[in-house]
Order: structure tokens, then C-alpha cells, then sequence
């Protein structure tokens, strides 16, 4: 027979052992044997206090872990959404820098302010005066820079002068007469006689006519001319009449008349000849007859001295104008000009400096807008960095820098959307660099943005907050970020079949300007990547995310009420690290959407979505492969994504709208 196992609080009393000798008598109170006795009573008592206290705690610190840190091993339930038509929207933000477009700033000359005409504060028109300075100083440096400037322009044109006078040409048509012998290489000094040029096609005669005909006799008069030596008669006309008095022995009265024939080639000058003018019936002769003379008679001379280079003359010969008759050589001509050129310019200089000190005596405001700045006083000598500082803040520029994923989009005369302190203005981009700046792995593109701002709310040299759309789609489907997933289709055989026989939704009517498809496009603004670089723009790109062994590092999912969150989907690891990718779209133009010629990027990766359906739909993949980690009831379909934002993507290809996608999994986590 067993016996009945009875509890430890059940049992009855053991019966007690032989009694113990008698203790020795206790020491009297105060004695060293009670002292040591109460000692140990004491540690004991904290030791004990001790492990209850420790054991306490750990008993809180487990509660703790087990209500709160510990992980629920299981999935909990599948989260969805729906495949929604909408519109997106690729935004770009961050903050510049203000500024007024147009301002300057006034330094005033050395010296004592007179009289100060602005303030701060006070609105400037361009022209008004701001102040007054004694300038005479400054007036007596301006015009002996004056004197300079036009000392050197003198002395400049003069050698450009002797270079022209250094060609010797004919001034007028003739012939020569009196020509001087030059050879190659004489030299000839200024003054020296070159040839005596005469035009002979023409022939003058004076002849002196008495006073009773000055009123018969008028300019342009047709006369006969008569040449005894030709024993002939020319035509000519009177040429000009001189009212001088000519006396003759008779005591006649005369006035002169120069008549002007054409030479027929048989007349030179000494010939004698006469003229009869036919005036009311009446032939006019004159006291005498004249002789011929030459039309025109030019004595050429060399107007500087050098070198002959070629001479052409010859006695007698015929020469039209500007004909080349002797050409000098100068030595050093160039190197004096260019001498004389920088002494000209050195000058100006000087008088444009001169020119802007004086101005700064008697300084007016250079544009028109508000007065900044002012730290000048009336009667006080003006010291070293004051001044006066003038802006025009009805119109401000904002500088920004946006990076290179996002600089294609940005373009001049876009809007741009300005937040200044809680107030909000519409900017217009006035420029963009098309040279970037490369920092960090990343090139940036400086554009600078315009701002009207009437009412002179914005101020200079604060930071603005701005926001562009950088590309946009109408009318399309989208899906939340959580719902796509980026993996390889290295496993799935005739992946290209599948995307081709995509539901009829593929490519619909109104997608808007794709743009450039940022990220995934946008898988980086998903909620952020710890770890993750900035991935690239263009499709089919391909960064490579660092994680350490068995760690996955996935985009922070959306959040949800109610205690609840969504659980990330599972990246696949390739060789260590997580594979994110832009857009599989490319850039499209305004009005219709870029279509890609393949939802797979050459590496053979790509997109997909889990769609919960009954049966498979016609673009399904059967076996998905088991890295993706489907869902029971979903099924992989591969898509082709457009621009993204952070909460949502635009699915070009493969999926219908209505259609009901998996975005993760609910599982409950609370404090009790």
C-alpha cells in the first residue's frame, strides 16, 4: 500500500529532538559576546531585503518583456487596399536663401557730410539725392584726368596720322609735272617735294569786262572761247564773276571773269585766248586777252620722314585720285602705337575713377526702392564702413539648389510655390545653371527663383521654404507604396508573357506628363531608408543597400489607428545587401504617358503586386518564387510603375482598377 503523499502546509508537527543541554548563561547586557550576536542579526536581515528587492524587479523587467518587446512570431492578418484611379504628384522641396533683385549700396568720399537728404526706412526714387560732400577736390582730380585722356588721344591719333601719311597717293586727277628721283630704300624727310600735280581736263581764263555790262554778265553764262594758237573757238561758261576794280591806262573801270573750258587734249596752260559774251543782242569783249591756266595745281610733299619703299613717277603722267605714288616704310610703328593705345587706356581708367569718387560726393540714389541702411550723420566726418544701402524688395530672389534627380524638370518661368514664415507667395524660376555642383556623391543645380512682394512682407537674407510639382500624372491608377514590391525574375520562365497578356486597363487614356520617374519612382521617399543612399533618377537603375547578416532594411511603413500596424513587405537579399530600384517608366512629354518597352530592367528585375483573387488572373504569376513570401488567398502579378510620392504609386501596366492588393500585416501591439 502506497502511502497518501500529504502537503508540506498538511503535515503535521515532527515530534521534537532530545532537548539540548542547557545554554550557558548569557553575558551581561553591554558585554562583547551581545554585541556580536546583534551584528549578525542585522547583515542577515539585509541580505534578505536585498534578494527580495532584486527578485522583484526581474519579476517586472519579464512582465515587461513579455507584454511589450517580446515579438509575435506570427504574421497576424493581411492588410489591403484597392487599386484606386486618381492623380499623383511628384513634388520637390527645400529652402533658399532671399534677397532683393536689385539693391546697392553708396560708400561715401572722405570727408564731412553736409547735408543728409534719406533715412531709413524712406522710399527712393533713382536720381534723388541722398547727400552732400565738399567735391572740390574730387572736381580739380576729375578734369586733370580729363587733360590726360585727352593728351593721350592726341599723341595716339598723331602716330595713326603718320602711319596713313606714311602711303603718298594722288589728291585729285591729273598729271604730273616737276616729279622728284626716289629709289628703293631712300630715305626722305617731311616737307621733301614729291610732284607737282595738275588737272588739265580743265583749262581756266580770267578775263576783265567793263563795269557798264556787270549787270549782262551772270554765273553759268555760255561763252565762245577763242584760241589764236589753235586757230579755233571752244565752248565754255563763266565760272565766276569777282567785282574787284581794274584800272586801266585809259581810265576804264573793269570787274574780273573766270571762264572755264574742257581741255580736248590739245591745250596747256600759257596758251593766249579771249572770250566774246553775247548779251540783249550785244557782243561783249574784254580789256584783253588772258592766257590758260590749269583747272588745278597741287604741290605733294612727304608729311613724315622714312624709307621709300616703291615710288611711281614719271613726268607727265597720268594719274587718277588716290592713285599710290611713293610708299614709305616706318621702323617701331607698331610697337609705338600699342604704347601710345595703353598710355589712352591707362588714362581713362584713371578718369573713370576719378569720375566715380566725385560721385561719391555728391552721391544720388542709383535705383529706386527703400532705404536699408543709413549711418550717416549730418556734420560728422564719415568713417570707415558707413554708407547708405538701397534695395528694391518689391521684387525678391530666392536661391535654391535642386539636386540632379530633379533639375530636368525644373524650367524657366515654372511656378513655384513659396512658404515665407506662414505666408504663403507664388515664385517664378527666372534661371537655371546648367552646371551642377558634385558634394557627396550627389550634383546639385543652382536656380534662382522670383518673387513679387508688394507689400514688403519678405525680407532680405531670411530662408523661404519652396515646393514645385517636378512631374505629375492624371487620371491613373494608383496603389499605396506598401502594396509594390521590387524582386528579381531570374526564376520565373516566360515573365515576358505574363506582362504581355496584362489586364485590358494597361496604358489608360489620360495619364499625364510621367516626367522623370524619381525613385521606385520615388522608393526613397517611402518614409525614409535607414542606411539607404539616394538612389539615382532613370528606370531599370539599381542601388545596392548595405544590411548586415539575415537583416532586411525595408521602408517604414504607413501607420494605422486602432493599435494596429501594417508589417512591411520582405525585400529580397541579393549577395548581402537589398535591391532597390527606380522607375521602370522613362520620361514622357506633357499630354500622354511615357510607355516603357518592358516592366523588366535588364538585370531581369522588376515589380509586383499581390492581388487577392479567387482564381488567377491572366497576367498572374503561377509560381511565384518562395523568396517573395505570397500570401495565402493573393496572387504575384507584375506591374509597371510610374511616378510616386510618399504614400502611393502610379501602376501603368497590370492591374485593373477596384482590384484588391495586399499591403501588409495587422498584428496588435499594445501596453495591457
Amino acid at each position: 500500500m502506497t502511502e497518501q503523499q500529504t502537503s508540506v502546509m498538511e503535515q503535521p508537527p515532527a515530534q521534537s529532538p532530545a532537548a539540548p543541554p542547557p545554554a550557558p548563561p548569557a553575558a551581561p547586557s553591554g558585554g562583547p559576546s551581545g554585541k556580536k550576536k546583534k551584528k549578525k542579526r542585522s547583515v542577515v536581515k539585509t541580505v534578505i531585503a536585498i534578494v527580495l528587492v532584486a527578485a522583484i524587479l526581474a519579476g517586472i523587467a519579464f512582465g515587461m518583456y513579455q507584454l511589450v518587446f517580446k515579438e509575435d512570431s506570427s504574421l497576424g492578418e493581411p492588410m489591403v487596399d484597392y487599386v484606386m484611379r486618381g492623380s499623383i504628384q511628384s513634388m520637390v522641396q527645400g529652402y533658399g536663401l532671399t534677397k532683393a533683385k536689385d539693391s546697392a549700396t553708396i560708400t561715401p568720399g572722405t570727408g564731412t557730410i553736409l547735408e543728409l537728404y534719406v533715412q531709413e526706412g524712406e522710399q527712393v526714387a533713382e536720381g534723388d539725392p541722398l547727400y552732400r560732400m565738399d567735391d572740390s577736390t574730387a572736381r580739380d582730380a576729375v578734369t586733370a584726368a580729363q587733360k590726360d585722356v585727352d593728351n593721350a588721344a592726341k599723341q595716339l591719333q598723331n602716330i595713326y596720322d603718320a602711319a596713313k601719311d606714311l602711303t603718298i597717293t594722288a589728291p585729285h586727277a591729273g598729271k604730273l609735272l616737276e616729279v622728284g628721283e626716289f629709289k628703293t630704300g631712300d630715305t626722305i624727310g617731311a616737307g621733301t617735294e614729291i610732284a607737282t600735280l595738275v588737272n588739265d581736263t580743265k583749262l581756266r581764263l580770267s578775263l576783265y569786262y567793263n563795269y557798264t555790262y556787270e549787270n549782262d554778265i551772270y554765273v553759268g553764262q555760255p561763252v565762245t572761247v577763242s584760241i589764236p594758237a589753235i586757230m579755233g573757238e571752244l565752248p565754255g561758261k563763266v565760272e565766276a564773276i569777282n567785282k574787284v576794280r581794274f584800272i586801266s591806262p585809259e581810265g576804264g573801270i573793269y570787274f574780273e571773269v573766270v571762264l572755264v573750258i574742257d581741255n580736248p587734249g590739245t591745250l596747256t596752260e600759257g596758251m593766249d585766248a579771249s572770250a566774246g559774251i553775247t548779251a540783249g543782242g550785244l557782243d561783249i569783249y574784254p580789256y584783253e586777252n588772258g592766257q590758260l591756266k590749269y583747272y588745278e595745281t597741287t604741290r605733294i610733299t612727304a608729311k613724315t620722314k622714312g624709307p621709300v619703299e616703291q615710288a611711281h613717277l614719271l613726268r607727265y603722267a597720268d594719274v587718277t585720285a588716290g592713285q599710290l605714288l611713293v610708299q614709305l616704310g616706318a621702323e617701331d610703328n607698331e610697337a609705338e602705337i600699342t604704347t601710345a593705345e595703353a598710355a589712352l587706356k591707362s588714362a581713362q581708367e584713371k578718369l573713370e575713377t576719378a569720375v566715380k569718387e566725385l560721385e561719391r560726393y555728391n552721391a544720388t540714389a542709383p535705383i529706386s526702392g527703400t532705404v536699408l541702411s543709413c549711418n550717416l550723420t549730418e556734420g560728422a566726418e564719415v568713417q570707415s564702413g558707413q554708407g547708405i544701402t538701397i534695395a528694391d524688395t518689391s521684387t525678391m530672389t530666392i536661391d535654391i539648389n535642386v539636386d540632379e534627380r530633379n533639375i530636368a524638370n525644373v524650367r524657366v518661368g515654372m511656378m513655384v510655390d513659396i512658404d515665407y514664415q506662414g505666408q504663403y507667395f507664388m515664385g517664378v524660376v527666372e534661371s537655371v545653371a546648367l552646371t551642377g555642383t558634385a558634394e557627396n556623391g550627389m550634383s546639385t543645380f543652382p536656380a534662382v527663383v522670383r518673387v513679387d512682394n508688394p507689400e514688403g512682407t519678405m525680407m532680405s537674407n531670411s530662408y523661404a521654404d519652396y515646393s514645385f510639382v517636378a512631374s505629375q500624372s492624371e487620371n491613373c491608377l494608383t496603389v499605396p507604396v506598401n502594396a509594390v514590391k521590387y524582386v528579381s525574375f531570374a526564376n520565373i520562365p516566360g515573365i515576358e508573357d505574363l506582362i504581355a497578356a496584362g489586364p485590358a486597363d494597361d496604358f489608360t487614356d489620360g495619364v499625364g506628363d510621367m516626367g522623370d520617374m524619381g525613385d521606385m519612382g520615388g522608393m526613397d521617399n517611402m518614409g525614409g531608408m535607414d542606411g539607404a543612399e539616394p538612389m539615382p533618377d532613370g528606370g531599370g537603375d539599381v542601388t545596392v543597400l548595405p544590411a548586415g547578416d539575415g537583416e532586411v532594411v525595408v521602408p517604414v511603413p504607413e501607420t494605422y489607428t486602432a493599435g494596429a500596424y501594417a508589417q512591411p513587405l520582405r525585400a529580397v537579399m541579393i549577395d548581402g545587401g537589398v535591391m532597390i530600384s527606380s522607375g521602370s517608366a522613362s520620361s514622357g512629354s506633357s499630354g500622354g504617358a511615357s510607355r516603357p518597352s518592358s516592366a523588366i530592367s535588364d538585370d531581369g528585375t522588376g515589380y509586383i503586386v499581390f492581388v487577392r483573387a479567387e482564381e488567377a488572373p491572366v497576367n498572374a504569376i503561377l509560381e511565384p518564387d518562395p523568396a517573395w513570401e505570397c500570401p495565402e488567398g493573393f496572387w504575384a502579378v507584375p506591374v509597371v510603375t510610374g511616378l510616386s510620392n510618399t504614400t502611393h504609386v502610379e501602376i501603368i501596366s497590370g492591374l485593373n482598377e477596384g482590384d484588391e492588393v495586399f499591403i501588409g500585416y495587422a498584428t496588435n501591439s499594445s501596453w495591457g
